[in-house]
């Protein structure tokens, strides 16, 4: 058993993919597409930098999806690798979340390329470049993560400074947290990190305070977005009961509820945990501790957000070729109706 897990910002590198696009023709094919989508030369910018063109989050996040599924897909056409067969589940962090829907053909690549160039200028106009910043704080867990970000905040109110954000943003594993905010806050505990606790402090390479309070507009934003895109049924289940995929919650509420580790607990059986992961810690190990703090949130795989798929199809005189309907997209009163039908030739 095994899931299919995709990493989020942070993980671009000059150079990505370059060496599997002049090896493999599939996985030349995957970033021409997201090239074509984007209108922008963004394999350029991936293999030839510059570093800091990369970082922004508006080309490195559909950079990072690109190069996920360009890997996939090579292990796919050319390693006889089924998705379907290998994998129980997907699974990401961040925009991996949408690396994971494309990979299991719940998006398109068009679709989640342009999706991620969206995400990425939202998140950057949420926060103007330079503003907001990230620090992953090793050697402590959430609660002591918590009281350095406060410790922070408050050093700067007393000096007579402006009440800036920094908070918990990801909880990566017991001894890893990841703090977002305003960046003379976020600098700030990275100062205070270690004789507050902490092993070590680290800011990382993004150009936007991910998963926080400032990042609310650009929220708002691929809420709407999101609201005009067909989701296909995953080829394999899906268990977090957020949108644009579930039913009633955000991923703020997905943050609340435990986040990618409790999903990943939900998973456990299927997962190899003896693997060691980047953390130097087995992902057993990294797992410890999380726990499921609402269970509609982020359902156990007794109890998945659908049995059936999401997806139908609609064939009689209304649409004699057939058509895709999304009944999971709307309330169950509007699946029947009776009355006068009003049908046009073509949709532009």
């Amino acid at each position: 058993m095994r899931a299919f897990i995709f990493p989020g910002q942070g993980s671009q590198a000059v150079g990505m993919g370059r060496a599997l696009a002049d090896a493999s023709p599939t996985a030349r094919a995957v970033f021409e597409e997201v090239d074509d989508a984007l209108g922008q030369h963004l394999s350029r910018v991936m293999w030839d930098g510059p570093a800091d063109d990369l970082t922004l989050t508006e080309n490195a996040q559909p950079a990072i999806m690109a190069n996920a599924i360009a890997t996939l897909r090579v292990l796919q056409h050319e390693g006889g690798v089924r998705l379907a067969d290998k994998a129980d589940y997907v699974a990401g962090h961040s925009l991996g979340e949408y690396s994971a829907l494309c990979a299991a053909e719940a998006l398109d690549l068009a679709t989640t390329a342009r999706l991620l160039r969206l995400r990425g200028r939202a998140m950057q106009a949420a926060v103007p470049v330079g503003e907001g910043a990230m620090a992953a704080l090793l050697g402590a867990d959430v609660e002591k993560a918590s009281v350095i970000a406060g410790a922070a905040v408050d050093s700067i109110l007393a000096e007579g400074g402006a009440e800036l954000v920094c908070t918990v943003a990801n909880d990566n594993d017991p001894s890893q947290v990841v703090i977002s905010g305003h960046r003379a806050a976020v600098e700030r505990a990275v100062a205070l990190a270690k004789e507050m606790g902490a092993k070590r402090a680290v800011l990382l390479p993004v150009s936007a305070p991910f998963h926080c309070v400032l990042m609310q507009p650009a929220a708002t934003v691929m809420s709407d977005a999101l609201a005009g895109v067909d989701i296909h049924e995953p080829a394999v289940p899906l268990i977090a009961n957020v949108r644009p995929s579930g039913k009633d919650y955000l991923m703020e509420d997905f943050y609340y509820a435990g986040g990618l580790r409790a999903l990943m607990m939900q998973i456990a059986e299927r997962l190899e945990l003896s693997c060691l992961t980047v953390t130097g810690r087995t992902m057993g190990e990294n797992l410890e501790g999380a726990q499921v703090w609402n269970d509609d949130v982020i359902r156990p795989l007794s109890n998945p957000v659908y049995h059936e798929g999401s997806l139908a199809v609609l064939r009689g005189n209304l649409c004699p070729d057939g058509a895709v309907i999304k009944p999971a997209a709307c309330d169950p009163k509007y699946h029947v109706h009776q009355g006068p039908a009003l049908v046009f030739d073509s949709y532009p």
